[in-house]
């Protein structure tokens, strides 16, 4: 007999959201209510929905920005595939939380961790929460949990891999250039 108690696991989706401003690329985070930290945006992804609209939808609430998905390093599905594709996340993790609005008690966030670009730093609807942009050279000083400024680290150099200047915008060939894959539409 097993005489642990059943972990509770809820899908989530949250997105690690950058623009290029003035003076570079930026992280855009939220001051999440429950928390009291600088977070990315994020949530639990309802029962009609996938992670990817999720993501989109948590971002367009939490922060009022229009983004646009970015495909994570990785082999694409061949496309004579007769199937409809969810965006891949860069990352699952497990997550544990000690509660939230769902669960009143300790259970796991299994969060897709998605990056994305705003079209506009300025957001098109009112956000749900307060929200800033954020350099890479600010994380270290910043109330936030220690795994997203770690994760938020590692994808800073690849938004400034040719030099940041046009990555996330269309290049050429109407691909994001600068070492980030093709947008997810």
């Amino acid at each position: 007999m097993h005489d642990d108690p059943v972990t509770v696991k809820h899908a989530t989706a949250s997105v690690f959201v950058f623009c290029n401003l003035a003076n570079g690329w930026q992280l855009g985070l939220i001051r999440h209510p429950i928390f009291g930290r600088l977070m990315i945006p994020g949530g639990h992804v309802e029962p009609d929905e996938s992670q990817q609209q999720a993501a989109l939808r948590e971002v367009s609430e939490e922060t009022g920005l229009t983004v646009r998905l970015i495909e994570p390093p990785g082999a694409s599905l061949p496309a004579n595939l007769d199937r409809v594709q969810v965006a891949q996340p860069w990352w699952i993790i497990e997550q544990p939380v000690p509660y939230d609005h769902h669960i009143a008690g300790a259970h796991v966030h299994l969060d897709h961790l998605y990056v994305a670009v705003a079209e506009c730093p300025e957001p098109a609807t009112e956000p749900g929460h307060p929200f800033g942009w954020y350099s890479a050279s600010e994380l270290a000083g910043l109330d936030m949990f220690e795994d997203t400024r770690r994760l938020a680290s590692v994808l800073f150099p690849r938004l400034d891999a040719t030099g940041g200047s046009n990555a996330g915008q269309p290049g050429a060939a109407g691909r994001p250039s600068a070492g980030l894959p093709d947008a997810i539409s």
